[in-house]
């Protein structure tokens, strides 16, 4: 908003005001709250799962496996402590027990989409790609949660196969 319709708003009373110069789509991404006739339509920050495994990149795969093993995912996702996504481990990483730490097996950088990016995309991407899952961030790369296809089947009951967002091979 500009400053100038901020002065003018709070002359007419208002007292919560904000200028957010970063923009919508920026709002949008952080999975900020939204008002407006499409407030309501259906988006990945929507669906989030909390869920998931996560570890820290100096974990050992023992230890995350044993957290992997006892979730309903195949997965963990490498983290920092602010919760920046640094990479994933999939279940062939953490298939022998092993002291090694998880930033020396892990898949770096797997690909992510925004909390704003429509349903029905995402359906279509991950249908055409055989993935059973993508991972959610904002734009600062902190994890917000991943969307898994059985929650897309509530929306528009399609079925998926297994596989991961970043090369749609299985898990």
């Amino acid at each position: 908003m500009s400053p100038r319709a901020a002065c003018r708003l709070e002359a007419l009373g208002f007292t919560d005001l904000y200028d957010y110069a970063a923009g919508k789509v920026d709002w949008l991404a952080h999975n900020l709250p939204t008002e407006g006739a499409r407030a309501d339509a259906p988006t990945a920050g929507s669906r989030l799962r909390h869920d998931v495994p996560t570890a820290m990149p100096d974990e050992t795969i023992t230890t995350i496996r044993a957290r992997v093993d006892a979730s309903p995912y195949g997965f963990a996702l490498v983290l920092t402590a602010d919760r920046t996504l640094l990479g994933r481990l999939r279940h062939a990483d953490l298939a022998a027990d092993s002291d090694t730490p998880a930033h020396e097996v892990m898949e770096p950088g797997p690909l992510t989409l925004r909390p704003h990016e429509a349903l029905a995309d995402i359906e279509s991407d991950m249908r055409d790609h055989h993935l059973t899952y993508t991972i959610v961030t904002n734009p600062e790369g902190q994890l917000l949660g991943i969307v898994h296809s059985d929650d897309l089947r509530d929306t528009n009951a399609t079925s998926f196969d297994e596989g991961s967002r970043s090369t749609g091979s299985g898990l």
